[in-house]
């Protein structure tokens, strides 16, 4: 059997059956399941349990932490026990605060946010963050690599930049990922999975058109293949 594909599946589902139910159909297809907030603090810990299930799938923890430095600290003290592949905090928290992270969730790979996806340039302006998007996005990445965060999440239209910002040991993710013909929704900067890998992606985040498909295990597997026909 091939390889699970490098697709983190967002399991933004109602109750815990269907993201458990979710997580079972496409584990055999990619590498990596997403629990976020909503899911998190509906369900707590027992959570990433249900859908890492009898699989060796990774879990990419999405809370996307953001305080002072000893409330992240200890946040990512208390999810290090669940054993998250990937943990989440806001790189706009500062170097102090993803340090704090980093060295209280040693097993994990924290990954810093760096500028939303549903963000464009006119949303930074207003928010007095010098743009454009890409700009920002370079300039947080180098913040966070510095402080110790070993993965980045950004954009497919960022990667390329990020990659050359940072170089090739840190883990790239992109959500924005929808496959050609899907609909963009609240994502503002998307590409194909692809071209993320083109960009230079090491990690896929997908969701709805994997989940909000007829057979989600089924839509996992055309994008895997797809992934592997285009692969170098």
């Amino acid at each position: 059997m091939s390889a699970p594909a490098p697709i983190a599946v967002a399991l933004d589902a109602p109750d815990l059956e269907t993201a458990a139910r979710w997580a079972t159909l496409v584990t055999p297809h990619v590498s990596t399941v997403k629990v976020g907030l909503e899911l998190y603090l509906r369900y707590g810990p027992d959570v990433v349990a249900s859908v890492r299930g009898a699989s060796r799938v990774q879990v990419f923890l999405d809370l996307k932490l953001h305080d002072i430095p000893a409330t992240v600290a200890g946040a990512a003290r208390a999810v290090a026990r669940l054993r998250p592949a990937y943990l989440t905090v806001h790189a706009a928290g500062g170097p102090a605060m993803i340090r704090a992270a980093v060295e209280a969730a040693p097993a994990a790979r924290v990954a810093a946010v760096t500028v939303l996806t549903s963000l464009g340039d006119a949303d930074l302006a207003a928010l007095g963050v010098a743009g454009p998007a890409s700009d920002a996005v370079r300039r947080l990445a180098a913040l966070s690599v510095e402080a110790g965060a070993q993965a980045l999440v950004c954009s497919p239209q960022e990667a390329a930049a990020v990659r050359a910002e940072v170089g090739p040991d840190i883990t790239l993710i992109t959500p924005g990922v929808r496959p050609a013909g899907a609909e963009t929704q609240d994502q503002a900067r998307v590409a194909t999975p692809e071209a993320a890998l083109a960009a230079g992606a090491d990690l896929l985040v997908i969701g709805r058109p994997i989940t909000g498909a007829a057979d989600p295990g089924a839509a996992a597997a055309g994008i895997a293949a797809a992934l592997r026909r285009t692969a170098p």
